[in-house]
C-alpha cells in the first residue's frame, strides 16, 4: 500500500532520502497552509517541526512512499516518541491529497539546529527550488523565540 508523505525538513534533501528510501519517489511540491517551521529539540541540537500559525506557509515536498520506506521514517524520526504522525490535507495541482507527516511531539524546547543538519535542510531547499529565505526566517524565528523563553 502506498501513502503520501509530507517532507518539510531534512527528508527534502533527494540524496538522504535516496538513502534511507530507494522506493520512495516524488509526487510534486506545494505549499502548507497555516503552518511554519521552527526548530525544537535538546540541549545540543534543534530539528525542524511544522506547528500551527494562522497565515504563514511552509514550502513542501510530496513522496510517494511504500510500507518499507514509512518504516525506515519511521525510525529515523524516532516515531513515536519524539514525533507524532499528522494526516494533513494538502492541495497539488488542483487536486486535495491526504498526506502523513511527522510533527514533533509537545515538550521539546526550541532550539538552534547545528551547522550540518541546516546544511542537509538547505540542500534540500535547493533540491526542491524553494525560496531559501522562508527557512533562514524558520531559524531566526526558532532563535527570537528561544531568547524571550
Amino acid at each position: 500500500m502506498k501513502k503520501v508523505y509530507l517532507a518539510y525538513g531534512s527528508n527534502l534533501n533527494f540524496e538522504q532520502m535516496g538513502e534511507r528510501c530507494p522506493d520512495a519517489a516524488v509526487i510534486g511540491s506545494t505549499v502548507l497552509h497555516d503552518y511554519q517551521l521552527l526548530f525544537r529539540g535538546g540541549r545540543h541540537t534543534g530539528v525542524a517541526t511544522i506547528e500551527m500559525k494562522r497565515g504563514a506557509r511552509v514550502p513542501v515536498l510530496l513522496w510517494q512512499i511504500t510500507e518499507k520506506c514509512e518504516k525506515a521514517l519511521d525510525r529515523y524520526e524516532g516515531h513515536p516518541h519524539l514525533y507524532r504522525k499528522k494526516r494533513l490535507m494538502v492541495n497539488l495541482d488542483g487536486d486535495e491529497l491526504v498526506a502523513m507527516a511527522y510533527v514533533m511531539n509537545e515538550g521539546p524546547p526550541l532550539a538552534m539546529p547545528d551547522a550540518y543538519y541546516y546544511s542537509i535542510i538547505l540542500d534540500g531547499y535547493h533540491d526542491c527550488g524553494f525560496d531559501e529565505a522562508i527557512l533562514k526566517q524558520a531559524v531566526m524565528h526558532t532563535k527570537s523565540l528561544h531568547d524571550v523563553q
